[in-house]
């Protein structure tokens, strides 16, 4: 099956079979690495340190009011 990088838009042929939830794949035209969200159908998101981008901005505001 074929998905897009969400960074770079390169279509990335994966095969759902092959790859399990959770699995950390790369984007052979930027080097992100995306993790498998869901097989069935096949999801991938972009992941950084702290996990899915999404998450952040759920988190990322509540914390800088406690440093003042």
């Amino acid at each position: 099956m074929s998905v897009v990088c969400p960074e770079c838009d390169n279509p990335l042929d994966i095969d759902a079979e092959d790859v399990e939830e959770g699995e950390i794949i790369q984007c052979d035209e930027c080097g992100t690495d995306l993790e498998v969200v869901s097989s069935d159908p096949l999801e991938i998101a972009p992941v950084d340190e702290e996990g899915y981008d999404d998450e952040d901005d759920l988190h990322g505001d509540d914390n800088e009011d406690e440093d003042e």
